[in-house]
């Protein structure tokens, strides 16, 4: 696994959102941006987290910051979870893992005694020269809207 730290540059990521539209760090040139990778559409824990951004996306761009959601899920998959939730941000479909593994959130876990490998919940926090400024490892899902904040400085 890949470890990114904060101070490198943010990798030059690309992929297919929910529409099947094009998303790359290069759509976000002068803005901050929160990256949250998320291992599952519509289970608890990523319902909770998605919708905890969604009710404070507002707060979230008063700050300037805009946000990205990816985990290996298909399109399809990520515009039901959109549709079912109202979430207001895209989510990228990285089912070939690419975007996973740029940003080293792909690897080994281990739940209930089994290893497997899958994505570690993690955000990075991207400012307007696509400087990693933050990285949240293991956000708080029922508030993580403040983590990426507070996170920022603002």
């Amino acid at each position: 696994m890949k470890h990114l730290t904060i101070g490198d540059k943010a990798p030059a990521f690309s992929g297919l959102d929910q529409a099947g539209n094009q998303l790359s760090l290069d759509n976000f040139k002068g803005k901050k941006l929160a990256v949250y990778f998320y291992p599952k559409d519509n289970t608890p824990g990523c319902t909770t987290q998605a919708c905890n951004l969604r009710d404070n996306y507002s707060a979230l761009g008063e700050k300037g910051i805009d946000i990205v959601g990816v985990s290996a899920d298909s399109a399809v998959s990520h515009q039901k979870f959109i549709d079912k939730f109202s979430l207001p941000f895209p989510l990228i479909a990285d089912g070939d893992l690419t975007v996973l593994n740029q940003f080293g959130v792909w690897g080994p876990k281990k739940f209930m005694g089994k290893e497997y490998d899958g994505i570690h919940r993690t955000t990075f926090l991207i400012d307007e020269n696509h400087v990693i400024v933050g990285i949240i490892d293991k956000p708080n899902t029922k508030d993580h809207a403040a983590e990426i904040i507070s996170g920022f400085g603002l």
